[in-house]
């Protein structure tokens, strides 16, 4: 059997390697490594996949998020609301603008945002509201779209985790995750399910107001050379980086058919298992279903009921299988974010995932014998 790796990048690049060395040097021979033509190449094609009407590429994730924000004007003391159960870079960028992050529980099955906690959380200072697709899953966009504008709240999506993935209206009508609110952001960090070789990250909105004001601000605030109209940053995708996107780009569905079929696979080898709790394609399924395109499995993640889950991760790794546990530490608790606002009784359920949530390795190229071998690992911890 081969090393199983929790993301497994080389094999990845083994299949594109000629492919991605050649584009790779055509960027080298030109010497056009800043916006140059493979930039704006990539951002046509992702447009056009998305479906929408502006891409605007920068340098990482997080500067993704704190641009959006920025490009929609928020002032200092604006609230925004996010979810409890999510990486630090969500709420991190709320801070760094002087906004008042305002945590809120998450939903037990999807691991997204709670709508009954938004509701509850909306005061006459809140402005925005930010929906984290966790772990591949699109979080439930049509009632925080019907909330936003009950509210006149802007929808940023965080869309770091779920590039790809599909949510479907309850009148069947389909959209990207990351093309529904207002504007979105996400990360082509390298184990994303589209990642570069280095840092990167994206915008996206159907605003062209607000694609053209972020368009200053990734680049100094400038829209005309030493005109300086706006406060901007400096945030810019590299060429080798977006053609090494490009190339993936391509390739992006079938990534995640990988992803999704790996999914099933772990799920149903689970069935049936008393401690362990499979992750859902939304909200009442109980398992994964075969046309359902809302996960995209960036992580899958277990939830271990009844058992020692971090014994278990010890279990894992003393048999050289690699595994994670995102997140340990709820938002609320990290001393940075901390606010005597937050009562521990309105956590409920972050409080028990932190306790719960394991994360199996992930990526294209798991094979039948390396899931085998995790999944029996695993039922037999839990079974001991």
């Amino acid at each position: 059997m081969r090393k199983i790796q929790m993301v497994d990048l080389k094999g990845q690049y083994a299949k594109i390697k000629d492919e991605v060395d050649h584009s790779v040097l055509e960027v080298l021979e030109s010497t056009a490594y800043i916006n140059g033509p493979k930039v704006h190449e990539f951002q046509k094609n992702l447009e056009h996949y998305l479906n929408v009407k502006h891409v605007i590429p920068c340098a990482n994730g997080t500067d993704a998020l704190q641009i959006a924000m920025m490009g929609l004007g928020l002032k200092p003391g604006d609230e925004v609301i996010t979810a409890d159960f999510t990486f630090a870079a969500t709420v991190e960028v709320i801070a760094l603008l002087q906004l008042t992050p305002v945590l809120v529980d998450v939903d037990p099955v999807t691991f997204n945002i709670d709508i009954e906690a938004i509701k509850n959380a909306i005061t006459p200072k809140t402005k925005a509201i930010v929906p984290v697709h966790l772990f591949g899953m699109c979080a439930n966009m049509e009632a925080i779209m019907e909330i936003a504008e009950e509210h006149n709240l802007y929808v940023i999506e965080d869309n770091a985790q779920a590039i790809g993935s599909t949510y479907t209206y309850t009148n069947g009508k389909k959209a990207k995750a990351g093309t529904i609110g207002h504007v979105s952001s996400t990360s082509f960090f390298p184990s994303k399910n589209l990642g570069c070789y280095g840092d990167g990250g994206a915008i996206f909105t159907n605003d062209d107001d607000l694609a053209h004001t972020i368009r200053g601000i990734v680049n100094h605030g400038m829209y005309k050379r030493y005109h300086h109209d706006v406060v901007g940053v400096n945030s810019r995708l590299d060429s080798i980086q977006a053609a090494i996107l490009d190339i993936k780009l391509k390739r992006l569905d079938s990534y995640n058919q990988a992803r999704q079929q790996a999914a099933r696979a772990y799920s149903k080898a689970f069935e049936g298992q008393k401690h362990i709790v499979v992750p859902s394609g939304k909200t009442g399924c109980a398992t994964i279903c075969n046309d359902c395109d809302c996960h995209v499995f960036h992580q899958y993640t277990l939830r271990i009921i009844d058992s020692d889950r971090d014994a278990l991760v010890k279990h894992l790794n003393d048999n050289g299988i690699p595994c994670g546990v995102y997140y340990p530490i709820p938002l609320h608790r990290q001393k940075a974010y901390q606010d005597s606002r937050y009562n521990e009784a309105d956590f409920k359920v972050t409080n028990q995932l932190v306790k719960e949530v394991i994360s199996l390795p992930m990526h294209t190229e798991l094979d039948d014998e390396q899931i085998e071998f995790i999944t029996s690992t695993v039922i037999n911890f839990v079974n001991s």
